[in-house]
């Protein structure tokens, strides 16, 4: 059921890649709301996916932009705001890479010039977007901005390797530059911590599948998938969350919460039974 959260808002949405992905989800629920945007993705990314489905789906434009681009997003920014007619009220920002997880890097034995791409990538990007919306005076007041993290930012995964690095870079971006678009014009930061999620990017992780089970067990409402984040993220966009800035909000099904779960503990007592 849509209730036009966000009719009369435009904006950008980042990184839908396919149908598997968050923003792809989060982007077929704005358009449900009654909210415009333009899509945008990395050139290699475009060529990879089917963004131009989803385009035409909700009736919208793709323009391609490296968002570690200042340029290119100078262009984004610009062009977006063409588009739409006016500025922005919302920004999605779901984008996360990492050359040491492709190439099958260990923690131990991660190359420095894949960790500052990763950190270029999937952290400071979210610097550059803000700082070319504010340069461009692209934001209306009160506009929203949402990043997806996760919870490898404050405890440690050892698959996740330098992107829990770059998760926490994030996080702190989001709470130093919603300080300072706040004062400015009203406009909203967040990061949402979400569970593990069934999409291309995250099943490129080693042993990301018995995580997922893992996490699904221990978390009291289930794993969250990639529709209920684009709900969520939904309501961050609307007016009904005008007074929430600079969190990293928890989407995980009461992971971050739990100490252990019976299906855990049931689990375990299996393996040891098996073992004797």
């Amino acid at each position: 059921m849509a209730y036009n959260l966000l009719q009369g808002k435009r904006g950008i949405i980042f990184g839908a890649l396919d149908e598997n992905s968050i923003a792809w989800k989060t982007a077929q629920k704005v358009f449900e709301e009654g909210g415009r945007f333009v899509l945008t993705n990395a050139p290699i990314a475009m060529r990879m996916g089917k963004i131009n489905e989803l385009a035409a789906a909700c009736q919208t434009e793709v323009i391609a932009a490296d968002a570690t681009s200042v340029e290119d997003l100078e262009n984004l920014v610009t062009r977006a705001q063409e588009v739409l007619g006016g500025k922005l009220d919302f920004i999605l920002h779901s984008i996360g890479m990492s050359p040491n997880i492709r190439k099958g890097k260990n923690y131990g034995d991660l190359n420095y010039d894949f960790f500052n791409k990763t950190l270029d990538v999937s952290a400071l990007s979210f610097h550059k977007v803000m700082h070319v919306a504010e340069k461009l005076d692209a934001l209306n007041d009160g506009a929203s901005i949402v990043a997806l993290s996760y919870i490898a930012a404050q405890r440690s995964f050892p698959d996740y390797t330098d992107m829990s690095q770059a998760k926490a870079m994030l996080e702190s971006i989001a709470r130093s530059y919603g300080q300072r678009l706040g004062k400015l014009k009203g406009v909203r930061v967040n990061t949402i911590s979400q569970s593990p999620t069934m999409t291309t990017a995250g099943q490129g992780v080693g042993g990301f599948d018995v995580f997922f089970d893992f996490a699904d067990k221990m978390s009291p409402l289930g794993n969250a998938t990639a529709e209920d984040c684009a709900d969520y993220t939904v309501t961050l966009f609307s007016d009904l969350t005008k007074k929430v800035t600079m969190q990293n909000l928890l989407h995980d099904g009461g992971f971050s919460s739990a100490g252990i779960s019976e299906e855990i503990v049931a689990d375990l007592v299996k393996v040891r039974d098996l073992s004797k």
